[in-house]
């Protein structure tokens, strides 16, 4: 899993603006932390996969087997009533 985000503060014009703290990383199947960016300055990870625990963990942890594809009709909608 990889989660991204950027550093750096982004104002509006004529607005206040929020400030980003990076630390993007990328987390092996089993939740650890296997590379993670700086706070203080851009960066790019560039992480190898390990597709054999990939498929292992998807084997082993079949999250998406058990999944009720049912109950995923009302976030195709743009509005629910």
């Amino acid at each position: 899993m990889a989660a991204v985000n950027r550093i750096g503060h982004e104002a509006p014009a004529g607005g206040e603006g929020i400030e980003f703290w990076g630390q993007s990383f990328v987390a092996a199947p089993n939740g650890k932390v296997i590379a993670q960016a700086a706070t203080d300055q851009p960066e790019t990870l560039l992480v190898q996969a390990n597709l054999a625990q990939v498929h292992e963990a998807r084997t082993h942890w079949p999250f998406l087997r058990d999944r009720r594809i049912d109950a995923y009709g009302g976030i195709t909608e743009r509005f629910l009533d």
